[in-house]
């Protein structure tokens, strides 16, 4: 947590000024950002595919209008909390407000409510929360994120993202709208928005059902330290106009292996990044 707090008061002092930077960043990673999140759902939609759907061209093969709508829809969620983050607080109305943009024209029918009546759900071995306690829950959720301001945030996130996706309030779209939420609370709090990455959806599930057993949420918040990390990594570099260098050409200059660089990628002890999936870092 220390290290997110050295970084972020460097971020807030070179952003300055450079909006314009900041801003072509998040629109070249949208198309990651919606790509990795459906990808953990199962959508078969590869990254060039996603690339091309937002950008209206044609794809190589048919895909089905589902797929077409879930990376459109998803774009379209990511745009607009970028925007209404920074203007209110999340709410319960906002979080039914995102899912019936996440599901309109793909599951008109569930779009922008919770589950209801005898609307259950099983993930894997976890059975969701009965809907009669959803809402309330959900509130609570939100309440606790707000009142704990001695707890540190990035804490907050990683307990409230497994608390959602326990909860599991929606019969659809759960994981991809508790995705959104993250960065909804980042955004907030002037952070850019991170990438919870389909390569380590295998963790990931890990540290949902580690919650799920034991309501130990420390896995979760893990995750969520270590991509805050990698994305003011990745935004500092190009604040800084470094060149951006492969992280196997980097082992070179360093004279070091590519298995030692990619290890310490992944904790991020040193200031490399994904971009397209491809590990990277800025040249000195």
């Amino acid at each position: 947590m220390k290290m997110i707090t050295v970084l972020f008061a460097e971020y807030q002092k070179k952003r300055k000024g450079k909006d314009s930077v900041l801003a072509l960043l998040d629109d070249v990673e949208i198309a990651e950002r919606v790509y990795n999140s459906n990808a953990i759902e199962n959508s078969t939609l590869t990254l060039p595919e996603t690339e091309k759907i937002l950008l209206q061209q044609e794809t190589e093969r048919r895909i089905t209008l589902r797929e077409i709508y879930e990376a459109k829809n998803l774009a379209n969620v990511y745009a607009y909390i970028k925007k209404r983050a920074l203007e209110q607080s999340l709410t319960i109305e906002t979080i039914l407000l995102l899912h019936k943009m996440l599901l309109t024209n793909i599951r008109d029918d569930v779009a922008g409510r919770f589950r209801k009546d005898d609307e259950m759900v099983q993930v894997g071995g976890h059975i969701g929360l009965p809907p009669q306690f959803i809402e309330k829950r959900i509130q609570e959720a939100l309440i606790r994120y707000s009142a704990e301001t001695t707890t540190p945030f990035i804490q907050r996130i990683g307990s409230f993202h497994a608390e959602f996706e326990s909860i599991h309030p929606f019969i659809d779209g759960n994981g991809r709208i508790g995705r959104v939420v993250n960065n909804y609370f980042l955004i907030r709090e002037g952070f850019p928005p991170i990438i919870v990455r389909n390569k380590g959806k295998e963790k990931y599930y890990a540290a949902l059902r580690r919650y799920d057993d034991s309501h130990d949420g420390t896995s979760m918040i893990r995750i969520v330290e270590l991509a805050v990390l990698e994305s003011l990594h990745k935004r500092l570099a190009y604040l800084e106009g470094k060149e951006i260098i492969p992280l196997s050409t980097y082992k070179d200059a360093k004279q070091t292996s590519f298995h030692a660089l990619l290890n310490s990628a992944r904790r991020q002890t040193i200031p490399a990044f994904r971009e397209k999936g491809v590990w990277k870092i800025g040249k000195d």
